[in-house]
């Protein structure tokens, strides 16, 4: 069964993609945020200027065009279907790592407080820098990982309190 995508560009067009489409593009990357795209012989410059990854909310500029992006996954877009709508924002209190990778910097120390949003540390992964955002406002209450650590995904990074 093919994982489903829906995108939706400027709370206005949606966009429906499955993994062998996804896995099609030709897109290579030219620095952490910033693509290059090859679509229908025509070459778009992509930038990631905000990211939200726990909401799935980003802002992209494509050719100096900024627009907002939600995307939906298989199972949000179950959710939606059976008319559910998650009523309670997610209080994450642990930071994660997505995917296996080298810890390369960490921007926060113990008793910090940040914002949501806030990058707290980078995690190399495939060749490419990842900034992991705060999932919720609070204070850092430990730091698991140092500079230079190898992870696991799922592996506890940051624990947050408040």
């Amino acid at each position: 069964m093919k994982t489903s995508f829906k995108t939706t560009v400027n709370s206005s067009y949606d966009f429906h993609f499955d993994e062998n489409q996804i896995e099609q593009l030709d897109i290579v990357p030219q620095s952490s945020s910033e693509y290059h795209v090859l679509e229908n012989k025509t070459s778009y410059k992509a930038e990631v200027v905000y990211e939200n990854f726990n909401k799935k909310k980003y802002a992209i500029a494509i050719n100096g065009n900024v627009y907002d992006v939600a995307i939906s996954d298989a199972l949000d877009l179950l959710i939606s279907d059976l008319g559910m709508e998650v009523t309670a924002e997610k209080k994450e209190n642990d930071l994660k790592a997505p995917m296996p990778g080298l810890i390369v910097a960490i921007n926060v120390e113990v008793g910090q407080e940040v914002k949501e949003n806030d990058g707290l540390l980078v995690l190399e992964a495939m060749k490419m820098e990842n900034t992991l955002v705060s999932p919720k406002d609070g204070v850092i209450k430990s730091i698991a990982v140092a500079n230079g650590d190898r992870v696991e995904k799922n592996t506890i990074l940051i624990e947050l309190e408040g």
